[in-house]
């Protein structure tokens, strides 16, 4: 994640000053209580057209460049209004809804921060430990083998740790991804039906022949799997997240699913978050795309999609589907350390502790850039100022189909970006996102540093 580089003083201005103008125009909009009905015109929030000129002329340029269909945009701080910028359609098909603060999107790996706070609930309870061997929730994980040569051989060797709850957190467990592998792994991953992982119907009808039914017998699954790395010692993508909502299961006793929305999704007001779209919500679904060229082409049609389906299981690093006003409730509490609107989801304690890098000793994820950063519970950590940037402890993390989030808790700043297409970073969107927020900034403060 570079996207931290790319606010600072001058977008924070741009936005106290937007949401200090538009309080005085229209009182702050409730927080919904359920989703829209198919046809209804949802609450819109404040509208960023007028506040934010620069950020929605950028908004704007990228459908009319036809680089995505629609694009929402909501932005936060400290507990004034949110700002919305909306530009484009959930689609390129004719009389496709309006994108919105209340338009659904594939939020892919902005799924991990959820289950990685779903997790800190049980440490703040004192029923899980971020030192807990795994194998105290799944003997299998007593003894793991570690590849020799992840890239070209399946051959291994006994691994000399055990795999802990902080690793599998921070990807650092030594566990891998069939997004990330290649040659004998790819193929054993997918022999083994390690796929969490959902992209379009056909390739669910491939996956399902061989993925687990469940989350448990998932977690199972991995466990006969070889790691790509020594547990503790190296930063690794991995289906660690995943693994880490079978733990949830089995420690709370309930389903994942049921588990994140009775302790997070609920208490928030995320009534539009779900690992699953009701039929009466298609309307305003995003298709998801795929570039042939600079041509958008379907992947995963809002009407067809895979995620009209009920998943093999939770996916707990890739399943979600949000909207932007959903997901600024969730980086909304973490800003505020663990409470919004009068409703407490964590101690504060336990949200710094979430948001703080609990990576081993030595290990350190390091971005496109090669600046070394932390990581937290299932999202990145900024491990320092940065000049005209981030404030150290800002936390957040991005998904494959171009969905941004990010909080900045010692700014009291947050920050969500909605798209849906594959691959997620071909356009440079959240630099010139928080730009334009610096354009913005200089327009109604000039004497303002960028």
């Amino acid at each position: 994640m570079t996207v931290f580089r790319w606010f600072g003083t001058a977008a924070l201005t741009a936005l106290v000053a937007a949401t200090q103008l538009s309080a005085q125009r229209a009182p702050a909009p409730r927080p919904q209580t359920a989703p829209p009905t198919q046809g209804a015109t949802p609450p819109q929030g404040l509208p960023g057209a007028q506040l934010l000129p620069a950020t929605q002329a950028l908004f704007d340029g990228y459908v009319r460049g036809r680089k995505m269909p629609g694009i929402v945009g909501a932005f936060g701080l400290g507990d004034l209004p949110t700002v919305f910028v909306s530009a484009g359609a959930v689609a390129t098909d004719p009389g496709a809804q309006p994108a919105g603060p209340d338009s659904l999107w594939r939020v892919y790996s902005m799924t991990k921060p959820i289950t990685g706070m779903a997790a800190m609930l049980l440490v703040e309870e004192g029923k899980l430990s971020l030192d807990d061997p795994l194998s105290k929730y799944f003997p299998g994980f007593a003894r793991m083998k570690v590849l020799t040569s992840p890239d070209t051989s399946l051959e291994t060797r006994p691994a000399r740790a055990a795999i802990t709850i902080r690793e599998l957190m921070t990807h650092s467990s030594g566990i891998g991804y069939q997004i990330n592998a290649q040659g004998p792994l790819l193929k054993e991953y997918e022999r083994l039906g390690l796929v969490p992982f959902s992209a379009n119907a056909q390739t669910e009808a491939v996956a399902r022949k061989t993925r687990p039914a469940s989350l448990i017998a998932f977690a199972e699954r991995v466990a006969q799997a070889p790691l790509v790395a020594e547990p503790g010692t190296t930063w690794h993508y991995s289906m660690g997240l995943d693994v880490l909502a079978a733990v949830i299961e089995k420690v709370s006793g309930q389903p994942f699913e049921h588990f994140v929305h009775a302790r997070i999704l609920d208490p928030l007001g995320m009534t539009s978050t779900d690992f699953q779209v009701a039929p009466g919500n298609v309307a305003r679904f995003a298709t998801n795309y795929a570039f042939a060229g600079d041509q958008l082409i379907p992947l995963d049609p809002a009407a067809r999609s895979v995620f009209l389906q009920p998943p093999s299981f939770p996916y707990g690093g890739a399943g979600l589907v949000a909207s932007a006003r959903d997901y600024d409730r969730f980086l909304h509490m973490l800003q505020d350390a663990g409470t919004l609107d009068g409703v407490t989801i964590m101690k504060p304690e336990t949200a710094r502790l979430a948001m703080s890098n609990l990576l081993p000793p030595g290990v350190s994820y390091k971005n496109k850039e090669g600046v070394a950063q932390g990581f937290g519970a299932g999202g990145v950590v900024y491990l320092a100022d940065e000049a005209g940037g981030a404030s150290k402890g800002s936390y957040g993390w991005g998904g494959a189909a171009g969905t941004v989030a990010i909080v900045d808790p010692a700014r009291r700043f947050r920050g969500t970006i909605m798209v849906n297409y594959f691959p997620g970073e071909r356009y440079p969107l959240a630099k010139e996102t928080f730009a334009a927020l610096a354009r913005d900034a200089a327009r109604l403060h000039p004497g303002v540093p960028r």
